[in-house]
């Protein structure tokens, strides 16, 4: 869902501001504790970040840092008097940006998120999709990428373990697993990325060395988005992955 983490000190207009906005947009609270932000994992990706300056002082330029280091492409919106950007301007001067200028009322904040998820919006639609492949075999990582990679932005790793640290850093539309791995194998995989709210919706297409009756109904029942067999049809895969994310 298209959503704006609004970022703040808890306050009258802050406060206004919020649930204005919670009646237009989808909205999540951030804190304006920069180690908060950095630790958190109860956000998904927001669209805009929206951060009203109302009470910050220099020392929140530590805030601007973990934005860029948490949210490195993410647009930010900046509300605030001059002499508040004043403070911060050595961050805004990044295209991804957009400065009001307070007393600014909530209908012209609502106007100027809008603007900016909308560009997300268009930049998002045009990017090439990411996928990542989880297979302990590096023949068959270095064959799919070849398949996917002029289509794809595409992800290797060669263990289910090191599969979830992946989806956290890559935050990948689809994911291509390996049903037969040693140690953590796909159908445990699997069930770790359900596990996890943030990543239970990605779609998984698994692969599978095995075409007995018994396996495929194995791997069927854990409902995946879709599954091939080993080594996968360059076109019969790109075709699957196509359908899973139109």
């Amino acid at each position: 869902m298209e959503s704006v983490l609004l970022i703040g000190k808890p306050g009258e207009r802050f406060n206004s501001l919020h649930e204005f906005l919670s009646g237009k947009l989808h909205v999540q609270y951030g804190s304006d504790n920069p180690e908060v932000l950095r630790a958190s994992v109860n956000y998904s990706d927001p669209y805009v970040i929206a951060v009203y300056m109302e009470g910050f002082q220099e020392k929140q330029k530590q805030l601007f840092e973990a934005i860029d280091e948490v949210y490195p492409t993410v647009p930010v919106v900046t509300v605030g008097t001059f002499f508040e950007h004043e403070i911060f301007q050595s961050f805004e001067a990044d295209d991804r940006y957009d400065i009001l200028i307070r007393p600014a009322s909530n209908e012209q904040v609502l106007e100027i998120i809008n603007k900016a998820m909308a560009g997300r919006v268009e930049l998002l639609k045009n990017r090439k999709k990411k996928i990542l492949v989880v297979d302990d075999d590096g023949t068959s990582l270095r064959s799919i990428k070849a398949i996917l990679e002029s289509q794809y932005e595409v992800f290797l790793v060669n263990s289910g373990v090191k599969a979830l640290a992946s989806i956290e850093k890559y935050q990948p539309d689809l994911i291509v697993l390996d049903y037969e791995m040693p140690g953590c194998d796909g159908k445990h995989t699997l069930s770790l990325i359900r596990a996890e709210e943030e990543f239970k919706d990605i779609p998984v297409i698994f692969l599978t060395g095995i075409s007995d009756q018994w396996h495929v109904k194995a791997v069927l029942e854990l409902k995946p988005a879709g599954y091939l067999l080993k080594p996968p049809n360059p076109q019969i895969l790109l075709d699957k992955i196509q359908s899973v994310l139109a």
